[in-house]
C-alpha cells in the first residue's frame, strides 16, 4: 500500500492534498496515512483525532503523519497522540525535501513560524483526485483578524501567486482537458496586496478569462463582499463565462454582532451588495456563511440573521453553530448556552433549506447546461447539482431539461 492522504475542510485543503499525495509518492512512501486537518472549528479538530484513532486501530503498522491549520495552531494536541509518528505545519507540508524525511529519526513536530512565510509558491497540478473541476490556488493566508477565526494563525498574513503563473497554470489546466477552474485561498478578494503594483481579484480574473479563451466556465470559491473591486464587477456583469453564482462570508446579519467579530462589513453593506450584482447579473445566486450563537448574541441579533436569509436571497447557506477556539477574542467573550447555540443552527438551515427549495422550484421546466460530475450529478452555472438521467462521462458539458427536484437536487428529464 502505498499513501493515502485524509482531507479535512477547504477547497484549499483539497488542492493542498493533491499536492501532498504526489510529494509523498516522489519519496516513494509506504503503508503511509496523511491527514491534512482543518481548524475552523473545534468539531473539525475532534474529527480529524477520531480519525486518526481509527485509521491506527484498523491499520495497526500504518505511518500516520498529521499537517494542515490544526496541526499548526495545535501541533502539541497531535503529538501528544502515540498514534501519530510526524506533525508537520502548513509551509512544511507542501516541500518535497520534508516527505523524504519521514522515516528518518528526527523530530517528532516539524512546524514552523507561519507568521514569517512571505510568499505563495504555485504547485502546479494538472488534476486532483476524485475532482472534475479543476482548483487554482492563487493566494493564501488572512491579514484581517475577525475574533472568532484561528485561521490567519494556521495559514499567516496574505500573500499571492503572481498574475502571471496564474494564468499560466490555468492555460495548462484547460489543456489537460478541464472545462471549468475554481479561483481558491483562504481570503481571495485580498489577492495582490502583496505583488507589485498591487492587482486586485477583479484584474486577475479578466486576465486568465483574456490569455485562456478555451476556459468554458471560471468559478470563485468565498470571497468577502467588502473587498469585491470594480474589475470584478465589471467581469460579472460581462463575462457569461464567470460563472453566476457567489458564495459570500457574511457570518452574522446583525450590526453589533458583526462589530463584536470585527467584521469590516454592515448588514446595510451585504444587502446592497447582493443587490448590486444580482442588478449588474440577474441570474446570479448567492451562497453564505452564517455563524449561528455568536457570544452575546440575543434572540433580536439572531432574528436578524434569519431575515438575511431572506433578504440576501442566500440559496447555498452554510451554517456553523459558534465554536470557540482557544486564543481568540470570541472565546473569552459571554458565551450562549450550547443548547441555545444547536437550536439556532437547526433554524438556520431550516431557514436556508426554504430558500433552496424556493430556486429549485423556478428551476423546473427550464434548460441548463451542467458540467458532468462522479455519481451521476451534474452542476449547472449557479452551481446547482442536477441528478442526470442517464450515465456520462465526467468532466463533459451536457444540456438538460429541469423536470423537477427532490428537495436538495435539481432533476434531469
Amino acid at each position: 500500500m502505498s499513501v493515502d492522504v485524509l482531507t479535512f475542510g477547504c477547497r484549499l485543503n483539497v488542492y493542498e492534498s493533491e499536492v501532498i499525495r504526489r510529494a509523498a509518492a516522489g519519496a516513494n512512501l509506504a503503508d503511509t496515512v496523511v491527514v491534512n486537518t482543518c481548524a475552523v472549528t473545534s468539531q473539525a479538530v475532534k474529527q480529524a483525532r477520531q480519525s486518526i484513532r481509527k485509521i491506527k486501530r484498523e491499520r495497526p503498522d500504518t505511518r500516520i503523519v498529521v499537517t494542515g491549520c490544526a496541526a499548526q495552531t495545535e501541533a502539541a494536541t497531535f503529538a501528544e497522540m502515540p498514534e501519530v509518528d510526524r506533525v508537520f505545519g502548513n509551509e512544511e507540508k507542501l516541500d518535497p525535501a520534508m516527505w523524504k524525511r519521514v522515516g528518518d529519526a528526527g523530530a517528532k513536530v516539524i512546524v514552523g513560524d507561519i507568521m514569517t512565510a512571505a510568499n505563495t509558491a504555485l504547485h502546479p497540478l494538472d488534476a486532483i483526485a476524485h475532482h472534475t473541476r479543476a482548483f487554482l490556488q492563487v493566494q493564501n493566508g488572512c491579514d484581517h483578524r475577525c475574533t472568532f477565526c484561528i485561521i490567519p494563525y494556521g495559514r499567516g498574513n496574505s500573500r499571492s501567486v503572481p498574475v502571471e503563473d496564474v494564468v499560466a497554470q490555468a492555460r495548462r489546466l484547460v489543456e489537460s482537458g478541464h472545462r471549468e477552474i475554481v479561483l481558491t485561498g483562504v481570503d481571495i478578494t485580498s489577492y495582490g496586496s502583496n505583488l507589485p503594483g498591487a492587482p486586485k481579484l477583479g484584474a486577475l480574473v479578466k486576465q486568465i478569462l483574456k490569455n485562456v479563451p478555451e476556459l468554458e466556465r471560471l468559478r470563485l470559491s468565498s470571497i468577502d463582499s467588502v473587498e469585491a473591486d470594480n474589475d470584478l464587477l465589471d467581469a460579472l456583469a460581462d463575462e457569461p463565462r464567470l460563472m453566476p453564482h457567489l458564495h459570500l462570508s457574511l457570518q452574522a446579519g446583525d450590526d453589533l454582532v458583526l462589530k463584536r467579530m470585527k467584521r469590516r462589513h454592515s448588514r446595510a453593506d451585504a444587502i446592497a451588495f447582493t443587490g448590486q450584482v444580482r442588478r449588474l447579473r440577474p441570474n446570479v445566486i448567492f451562497g453564505g456563511d452564517i455563524i449561528a450563537g455568536f457570544p452575546t448574541e440575543t434572540e433580536e441579533m439572531f432574528a436578524r440573521s434569519l431575515d438575511l436569509v431572506i433578504e440576501c436571497a442566500l440559496t447555498h447557506l452554510h451554517v456553523f453553530p459558534f465554536s470557540a477556539r482557544p486564543g481568540t477574542p470570541a472565546a473569552r467573550m459571554p458565551q450562549v448556552q450550547h443548547a441555545i447555540v444547536t437550536e439556532r443552527a437547526r433554524r438556520l438551515r431550516e431557514r436556508g433549506g426554504e430558500a433552496l427549495r424556493k430556486h429549485l422550484d423556478s428551476e423546473i421546466g427550464e434548460q441548463r447546461r451542467v458540467l458532468v460530475e462522479r455519481g451521476g450529478i451534474g452542476r449547472t452555472e449557479q452551481f446547482t447539482p442536477v441528478r442526470l438521467a442517464a450515465p456520462a462521462i465526467p468532466g463533459t458539458m451536457l444540456d438538460v431539461s429541469i423536470a423537477g427536484h427532490d428537495g436538495r437536487q435539481l432533476l434531469a428529464s
